[in-house]
């Protein structure tokens, strides 16, 4: 599980908190969105469970670690996450890419053996990224660099899993697939917290909905409790209306024009 208790954060010179009071939790076998416009936080709880940013209050634990004062690789053991935005200081080969996911379960100088092989393998495999691995990381579309970062996340393995903006770049069948895929990990047991803008598709497969605005949880619960007009009209500042579905019942969010 992964629990977020009373976190504040501010960057320095900001005017106010990027995180101010925020408190939820993600289960394990559920899929949690974070979700809310932008700049109301939900990129700094990600930079904050990895100790991108410290907190100035609160707490964050992922299991029984505390986030603030565990070490780094024994977190990383637990806790797997892909960002939203990364590259590599160097181009590797994709396989020698995937494979950084299994350096938290050895020592610095131990070598990798035919287990991280075939770990490394199987989550390749899950990610539908087994047709890249020839290649480099410096020659991936944005989609191919996408699955091969969830590849990586997958084969570091743990408990947990966080994902900021999984579907960027993906193509529709592969950012469903990518979303069949976390639903899948889920109902493994995995803890799987997921942000994004995409709502409707959130709303297909997330158990659990934390609505963020200025830093605070504004709204929390089952797709059908957060995904409402009122709810969701006076936090994005945008005309609309929520229905449903046709096809699987989900709320779907509609943006209206504004007159």
């Amino acid at each position: 599980m992964i629990s977020v208790s009373g976190a504040v954060v501010r960057y320095p010179g900001a005017e106010a908190n990027a995180l101010d009071g925020a408190s939820f939790e993600a289960r394990p076998g559920q899929v949690t969105a974070l979700v809310g416009p932008n700049g109301s936080g939900k990129s700094t709880v990600v930079r904050a469970l990895i100790g991108q940013v410290p907190l100035t209050a609160g707490a964050m634990r992922v299991g029984a670690f505390d986030v603030a004062s565990t070490d780094r690789r024994a977190l990383a053991r637990s806790l797997a996450v892909v960002t939203q935005r990364e590259e590599p200081a160097f181009p590797l080969s994709v396989r020698d890419y995937v494979m950084l996911g299994r350096y938290p379960h050895h020592g610095a100088w131990s070598a990798l053996g035919a287990a991280d092989v075939a770990a490394a393998e199987a989550a390749v495999d899950r990610a539908g990224a087994a047709a890249l691995l020839p290649r480099r990381t410096d020659e991936l579309s944005g989609g191919e660099w996408q699955r091969v970062r969830l590849a990586r996340a997958l084969a570091q393995g743990g408990e947990a899993l966080v994902l900021d903006e999984p579907g960027t770049f993906l193509d529709v069948a592969h950012e469903m697939s990518a979303f069949e895929l976390l639903d899948a990990l889920a109902r493994d047991g995995r803890t799987v917290l997921l942000v994004s803008h995409q709502l409707n598709l959130v709303a297909r497969f997330a158990q659990h909905i934390v609505l963020l605005h200025r830093g605070r949880v504004v709204a929390s619960g089952a797709p059908t409790d957060v995904m409402r007009g009122d709810v969701l009209e006076p936090v994005y500042d945008w005309p609309l209306v929520v229905a449903r579905d046709p096809a699987v019942g989900a709320p779907v969010l509609i943006p209206l024009k504004r007159r």
